[in-house]
């Protein structure tokens, strides 16, 4: 059995737990579409990075200014 390079899988993992972090926090304080807040939640959860980059292009409305 082959040993997993821990020190090279653990740059990848702390960046893929800070997005999906960061991607929730949005989540939470954004008004969404196309899904309620609580699928986009499950959505970025279950895929990550792919669910959070598909909730940040279109699951958020666009902010007024």
């Amino acid at each position: 059995m082959e040993d997993i390079p821990w020190a090279a899988l653990a740059p990848v993992l702390v960046l893929l737990a800070a997005f999906l972090v960061y991607c929730l926090v949005d989540l939470s304080r954004s008004e969404v579409q196309h899904l309620p807040k609580w699928a986009w939640a499950i959505v970025c959860v279950i895929s990550v990075p792919m669910g959070g980059i598909v909730y940040l292009t279109i699951g958020r409305k666009p902010r007024a200014e």
